[in-house]
């Protein structure tokens, strides 16, 4: 639905995949920005990839209730976005926006701009990065690339997320102090970046009362979504001195004409590698799932990933996490006098998925029995 990497969808083998920007039935669908919250979603669909990490242009709750997998790319763009982020950490350091604007104002000739320059250059001092603490509030892909790299930097670093996984944690530097909260973050650092997804628990995280606690004269960094910040709250803060400076990947009218703000036009993950990155990594995992059934990275569902056992078909069951669910759906192989050879079950939630390797051929009337069973959301038989 949007332009994807031609990389990603030389992944799908043409003798095996139909790929077209318009289709009345898709069995998948790719995109970035595309939004499909008015989308009448087909009978025909079994994924959704975003060739990206943010979903919020996917009605995932309606995905869901049909059991259809959304997939992201959560890491490809790690790196564009990390070296954005530091690009506008050494803006803020330097007030090299200020500068900037300051040296494309001048005019006259070389003597009289040189003579402008040495006068004005005092308003834009700026501060060294080697022992400023900057603090880190998410510690996902991009969050963990952008603390060891301030690490290796010489600032100290501190982070916050309650919800880090085992694969950021052996990742993440061991000089890595460790924050309870986003309040310990915002009142302990000089600088502060964001890295957390927009949801209903994080917009207007950073907010006037939490700004209120922050360290004086911080900067403040967001290159992860505009809703994370309360904008009214930030230009407070910028006029009270609380903040020095706020630079972020989203422009906004309230912003206009500050030259203590730097608003970027949302170019975090504008570089040809990390389209590629994203679109590559979508679509393989989405044609796994196609092909089978495993789930890897999906944000509504249960990762899951077994190897082909058996000498038959593959059953995947999407269904509400309800009791005895498994036990019905065994009972409905073995009343067909199959033999499971394999079988794997993992919940999210108010989700959960099996895939069942049986040996032999799944009859259709045993597929019928069980989209009918109350709480299964989706089945689907791979041969």
């Amino acid at each position: 639905m949007n332009n994807i990497s031609a990389r990603g969808l030389d992944r799908f083998p043409r003798e095996q995949f139909e790929i077209a920007s318009e289709m009345s039935n898709p069995d998948a669908v790719l995109l970035r920005s595309a939004k499909l919250h008015d989308w009448d979603i087909p009978d025909t669909l079994k994924a959704v990839g975003r060739a990206g990490a943010g979903v919020n242009n996917i009605p995932v709750d309606a995905m869901s209730k049909r059991g259809i997998p959304v997939f992201n790319a959560p890491g490809a763009n790690a790196n564009a976005v990390k070296e954005l982020v530091l690009g506008g950490l050494f803006m803020a350091a330097r007030c090299m926006g200020p500068a900037w604007e300051f040296s494309r104002g001048l005019t006259g000739t070389n003597a009289e701009m040189n003579q402008a320059a040495e006068a004005g250059k005092k308003q834009f001092t700026g501060f060294e990065l080697p022992g400023r603490t900057l603090g880190v509030i998410g510690l996902g892909a991009i969050g963990v690339n952008v603390a060891n790299a301030a690490m290796a930097l010489g600032m100290r670093v501190i982070g916050y997320d309650p919800q880090i996984t085992v694969r950021s944690a052996w990742n993440l530097e061991a000089g890595v102090r460790r924050a309870h909260s986003v309040d310990e973050v915002l009142a302990a650092a000089d600088v502060v970046t964001l890295h957390v997804p927009e949801t209903d628990d994080t917009r207007g995280l950073i907010n006037g009362a939490r700004l209120a606690g922050s360290r004086e004269g911080q900067v403040l960094l967001n290159f992860a979504r505009a809703g994370i910040v309360d904008e009214t709250a930030v230009v407070k803060a910028l006029d009270q001195g609380r903040l020095r400076t706020y630079v972020c990947d989203f422009p906004a009218a309230a912003f206009e004409g500050r030259t203590d703000v730097i608003a970027l036009p949302h170019i975090g993950a504008s570089t040809n590698e990390a389209q590629e990155n994203c679109a590559v990594m979508a679509a393989d995992e989405v044609r796994d799932y196609l092909e089978t059934g495993n789930i890897v990275n999906a944000v509504n569902f249960p990762e899951l990933m077994l190897p082909r056992n058996g000498s038959g078909d593959r059953l995947t069951v999407a269904n509400a996490n309800v009791p005895n669910m498994l036990g019905q759906i065994s009972s409905a192989v073995a009343e067909a006098d199959l033999n499971i050879a394999d079988m794997y079950n993992k919940s999210r939630g108010d989700l959960a998925y099996s895939v069942v390797d049986i040996d032999g051929k799944l009859p259709d009337d045993v597929v019928t029995r069980l989209r009918s069973t109350e709480g299964v959301l989706a089945v689907r038989v791979i041969e």
